[in-house]
This record gives C-alpha cells, structure tokens and sequence, in this order.
C-alpha cells in the first residue's frame, strides 16, 4: 500500500480525531485544516500530524492548500444552526462541499470522500437531512472529474460522544421522569472507530469506490431502549415518559430556544426518519461493528468513573512519591 496524502475538512472533532490517530498509524501523511488552529491543543498528542490554518470556505485558499494531497475528506457536519431557515446547514453542509469539489478538482486531488448521514436526501423533511441530500448531489454530479465515495452513518457514538453522553447529563439533571419526544424514533448507533476503519479503508483503497456506503452497527433500536440502556449503564433510574408526535413537536419548539438547543425543531424532523441501514456496508468492507452493549457502558457510569478515581489516585500516588 502506497502513504497517501490525506487533506481532512472537519478534522478536529469526534470523529476526525479518531480518525486522524488511524490514519497515522498506517503511515499516510496527514492534514487537517481549522480557522484556528491554535484552538485545538487536543491534537498535539499527534505529532506527525500537520495542522493548518485556512478559511475552508474560500475555495481560492482552499484549492492552494490541496496541491499535492492525494485524498480529501470531508467531514464537516452541524447538527443545529443558528437561525432556523436552513441556511446555516446549506452553508455547512451543500455550499461548503461545492466549493470543496471545485478546490479538489483544480488542484489535482484524486479521491474526494464525504461524510453525509443515513436518511440524507434533498426531499428529507428536515433542513439537515435535505443539506446532507443536496451535497450528495453535488458529489455525485462530478463523478466524471474526481473519484468519491460517501459514507452514510447512523448516529455515532464513542467516548467523548455528543450523543449518549447528552442523554447522560440530562438524565443527571431531570429527576424522576423523562419526558421523551419521538420515543419509537428507530436508529442504528454505530462505534465511532468502526467508522473510522471504513474511512481508512477508503483511503487505501487503489481506486476510489464511487459509491455510497451505509454504516450502521449490529441493532437498530428505538430512542426509547437507548435511552433506558444510558439510564441502567449510569445508575439514572428514571420513567421515561415517552411524548406523542404532537407533544414531541411542542417540546421541539421550546427547546428551540434553550442555549444550546439540546433538542430543535430541527431535530424533530430528522427523527421523522429512521436511520437505518437498507445495507450493511461495513460488511461489504469486511468490518465486524462493535456493539452498543459491549462499548458504551465502559465509557458511561460507574465504570468510567472508577476507571477515571483510579487514574487520579495514581497520579497522586506520583506526586506523592
């Protein structure tokens, strides 16, 4: 296997970390490019790495930025934006990734590989889901002058996550009962690593796939059983008051305008769609997914924090030395 080099849009976050470290590890060089990259200490633990900083919506210093790199990988992606048109997910999803296109072809790249989402599609009820669409489109459009491959996740999750880690808190901070919208909203998490062995795989590959690889783990569930697993793993006991499609959509409205948005309209209608795999495209690469079960509950509850008292206790147990 020939080192490539990997040029990634999004690089500095849950994912890309991840990513990044396997890509390393593998011997292709690595480029991640941020506004400012000084504001992303966390990836000094990566000393090989090459981090830049550039203005990713400028497709003039992007192009310079992609000389000479084999791969772009787009894993740009925001889940709320600030407004509530959809012009922000254009911006971040559909517009970002024109420009990204129109960079990699000018600047020679070979393989242009996209993050998008299970349920992507530009007829989506959500603003998310119908940016992550038109993206595709786009990608797909300029298939005779780039090779691509895109990836359609389910919902992530891992340590660190945004994801179970959310349900975590709001399960610490709301006693008794969780008033839950969209409870049979069905959904097929998947370990963060195995998404990162897809991605890696993808840039080995000798030829770019063009094609589309849906990524889900081993079961689908529903909100609901998720978020029970979150409450038995962190010792949380609540009932989950699981709310009907119009209460969902009330609660939706109002949390439209708590800081943070921890649940949106936005978000509402993206739960209107099952994301769930119509292929298991970690088989077709040969990836056995880890399992929700088997992963999460060493990063949730207990044993994390007996895992995290025992670092600490040896630490002190050095200072002490």
């Amino acid at each position: 296997m020939r080192p490539q080099s990997v040029c990634i849009l999004g690089g500095t976050g849950f994912l890309g970390t991840r990513l990044c470290a396997r890509l390393l590890r593998s011997g292709h060089r690595v480029t991640v490019l941020s506004r400012d990259r000084e504001s992303h200490a966390h990836l000094r633990v990566l000393p090989e790495l090459v981090v830049e900083n550039c203005n990713v919506h400028d497709p003039a210093e992007l192009t310079a930025h992609l000389r000479g790199h084999d791969v772009l990988i787009n894993l740009v992606g925001i889940l709320n934006e600030r407004g509530f048109g959809g012009a922000g997910f254009r911006r971040a999803h559909t517009e970002l990734t024109r420009g990204a296109l129109q960079a990699a072809i000018s600047a020679g790249v070979g393989h242009f590989m996209q993050v998008s989402a299970l349920g992507a599609d530009e007829d989506a009820p959500s603003h998310y889901l119908r940016s992550k669409g038109a993206a595709e489109r786009l990608i797909r459009e300029h298939g005779t002058r780039i090779g691509w491959t895109i990836y359609q996740p389910s919902v992530i999750f891992g340590p660190g996550d945004a994801f179970l880690n959310r349900f975590a808190a709001l399960l610490e901070k709301i006693p008794l009962v969780f008033p839950l919208a969209m409870p049979g909203a069905r959904l097929q998490p998947v370990h963060v690593d195995d998404v990162a062995t897809a991605l890696a795989l993808g840039v080995a590959a000798s030829a770019p796939a063009r094609r589309t690889f849906q990524l889900g783990g081993p079961r689908v569930y529903t909100l609901r059983e998720i978020l029970a697993f979150v409450a038995e793993c962190t010792g949380h006991r609540r009932l989950i008051l699981g709310l009907p499609r119009a209460a969902s959509r009330l609660q939706a409205l109002l949390m439209d305008f708590v800081p943070g948005r921890p649940f949106s309209s936005d978000n509402f209608r993206s739960l209107c769609v099952d994301s769930v795999c119509r292929e298991d495209g970690l088989a077709l690469l040969g990836i056995e997914p880890q399992s929700m079960e088997g992963a999460a509950c060493l990063y949730l509850g207990p044993a994390e924090d007996n895992a995290r008292l025992s670092r600490l206790r040896r630490l002190a147990g050095r200072r002490a030395g």
